[in-house]
């Protein structure tokens, strides 16, 4: 009969052991994660591979970035929602659906369900017009030109009631000027017709715009920031005409904030935090970022909250522009 000291030391060292072994207690990350992306391949896409391969660097694994496209982007977070809270699934929390979607009542969650890591981008917008427009030469005579045919110019933001719609309504709003809003599925089939005069002005981002600057002018860039100028050939400030859009911070451009699911454990988010820290600071991931048509961010977690909760509250009133727009389209 052996000891039973012996036996009692055989059966911890077989715990210990197996714990050891044990999935759950591994060193994190033992295998690849996914980044679920909520839109389809495109240069948002892009930028969301150029960053995740940076964080793979630091973490040493492998991040496949999966577009997962459907309902505004809300089918992306539903689908990160039912992954496990181990760290293994981030997503790629563009403001449609971490803020938009919520807020008009197609998504059940806020942006408090989330563990923030870094933000990662912004697009901002500009307002442009063709080169070989007669009617205005610059955003005064713009402005207008509208005052003195209410209504009369037809654009385009994309769809109905983003956020490319809500800011173009409120600088619209707050020069006491209307036009008519043409939805397009395709951003670019919006730009084809500008080109071809079927539309008066368009909603841009440095993206698009690089690919039309032949034969587009801004007007102007529709932010705060004096840095977003330089993705438009250094364009002017729509504040420097003495508009007040009432969208401060991200409020008035596409952004996205990295994010995981409640209950992933503190280490690992830490482990994330530092990643994500590490790739966004290197000056030739800025580069791809800017070459690419966003602008790096980098907000730390901790400003997650004040930040984000903010875009929601100014979006209401850009929301509340859009009403205005139709109800000045419809003559009430």
């Amino acid at each position: 009969m052996k000891p039973i000291s012996f036996i009692r030391t055989a059966v911890i060292a077989g715990a210990t052991a197996a714990a050891l072994c044990s999935p759950a207690s591994a060193e994190y990350p033992d295998r690849n994660i996914q980044n679920i992306f909520p839109w389809g391949p495109g240069s948002a896409m892009a930028v969301s591979q150029i960053i995740s391969e940076a964080i793979s660097t630091e973490l040493g694994v492998n991040i496949n970035v999966v577009s997962t496209p459907g309902a505004a982007g809300v089918k992306s977070f539903d689908t990160a929602m039912k992954k496990p809270a181990d760290g293994y699934t981030l997503i790629d929390g563009w403001v449609a659906p971490l803020v938009l979607q919520p807020m008009v009542g197609n998504a059940d969650w806020t942006h408090k369900d989330f563990i923030p890591l870094w933000s990662a981008t912004a697009v901002p917008f500009a307002i442009v017009t063709r080169k070989d427009e007669t009617r205005w030469t610059d955003f005064p005579s713009f402005i207008q030109y509208m005052k003195e045919n209410p209504g009369k110019l037809r654009y385009s933001s994309g769809s109905i009631g983003n956020i490319p719609h809500m800011v173009l309504a409120k600088m619209m709003q707050a020069n006491d000027v209307y036009a008519r809003n043409i939805p397009y599925p395709q951003d670019g089939d919006a730009f084809k017709d500008l080109r071809g005069g079927l539309l008066d002005f368009t909603f841009n981002n440095p993206t698009t715009y690089r690919s039309n600057s032949d034969a587009f002018q801004v007007l102007a860039v529709l932010t705060e920031n004096e840095k977003d100028r330089e993705m438009f050939d250094n364009a002017p400030l729509v504040g420097e005409f003495g508009t007040e859009l009432g969208l401060s911070g991200l409020s008035p451009t596409g952004w996205h904030w990295y994010l995981v699911k409640q209950g992933t454990p503190d280490d690992v988010v830490a482990k994330l935090r530092d990643a994500m820290k590490a790739a966004l600071s290197r000056e030739d991931i800025q580069k791809k970022l800017r070459d690419t048509g966003f602008v790096p961010t980098m907000y730390p977690p901790e400003k997650y909250d004040e930040i984000v909760g903010a875009v929601g509250e100014q979006l209401k009133s850009a929301k509340e522009a859009i009403a205005w727009e139709q109800k000045k389209i419809s003559g009430k």
